[in-house]
């Protein structure tokens, strides 16, 4: 038996660290969408969210998974809210890159996610979680001061609020493929309406990255996330997750040579250690 669960939690580390990884290349890959597909943060959030949904259908078809409809009538209002939420995130998430950065959006965005969720679940607030909360204090300043800066901090934990509910939502969800799809399409379709007020179709150098966007780091990284959850508790997954932040920050430095002072590298350095630690403890 113990095998059995150390077996498990293994499994459910490496799901959690490959979605991390892949989530990592989502920031930059927004940015890309924001320079080259002449899209707001609304289309950019629909077309995540909508690109996922048709990438997962088409898993589903080659998998020949059971019809939808059953596990839809099951618990429709938590697919709704697994949208929402999704929404949410993506909306949050890509408003604040605008004003502090992808690097800072990520960190902010993903770091207060594990803490939302401890609350949220019930579970007990570890010292690994609260040095994740510090380096994240750390990361904060490289932002800069002034409104710009405190508006998009502001969108950034309304995407982590955003990312709470949906993983508090589909924690030991049975068909992690299935539950992300409906989570997408719900997503999508509250996107819509928003989306087409500034424009929703994109040039043509847009739709390589929204055919990316939606299989990598959204599709591939929340089923992966989703799948996590059967075996680790939300907070560790989460926790675990900031890998993100230090593959996004990278990439932000490399790609659109962002600046990131002293004290922010050290607050990366405080965040992979939480990391390790969490993983420890587990």
């Amino acid at each position: 038996m113990h095998h059995r669960l150390a077996s498990s939690s293994r499994r459910g580390f490496l799901y959690v660290t490959l979605a991390g990884i892949a989530w990592g290349t989502g920031g930059p890959t927004g940015a890309l969408l924001f320079d080259h597909a002449a899209l707001g943060s609304t289309a950019v959030s629909f077309w995540r969210l909508a690109a996922a949904a048709l990438w997962l259908a088409l898993a589903r078809l080659v998998l020949r998974r059971a019809p939808i409809r059953p596990l839809l009538a099951a618990s429709p209002v938590r697919y709704l809210l697994t949208g929402l939420g999704l929404a949410v995130c993506q909306l949050g998430y890509f408003a604040a890159i605008p004003q502090v950065g992808v690097a800072v959006a990520t960190v902010v965005a993903l770091g207060a996610g594990p803490f939302f969720i401890a609350l949220g679940a019930r579970e007990r607030i570890t010292p690994a979680l609260l040095a994740a909360v510090a380096g994240l204090a750390l990361l904060v300043p490289s932002a800069g001061a002034g409104s710009a800066a405190l508006l998009g901090i502001a969108f950034a934990l309304l995407s982590a609020a955003g990312y709470a509910l949906t993983t508090l939502l589909n924690r030991n969800e049975p068909d992690p493929i299935s539950g992300a799809f409906l989570g997408f399409v719900a997503g999508a379709a509250l996107l819509l309406p928003l989306a087409t007020i500034d424009g929703i179709i994109p040039t043509a150098p847009g739709w390589p990255l929204i055919a990316y966007f939606g299989l990598v780091p959204t599709a591939l990284a929340y089923t992966l996330f989703y799948a996590s959850l059967t075996t680790l508790r939300a907070s560790t997954a989460a926790v675990i997750a900031l890998i993100e932040p230090v593959v996004a920050t990278a990439l932000g430095l490399l790609l659109f040579h962002e600046h990131l002072t002293t004290l922010s590298l050290v607050g990366a350095a405080v965040l992979l250690a939480a990391v390790v630690q969490h993983a420890r403890r587990e």
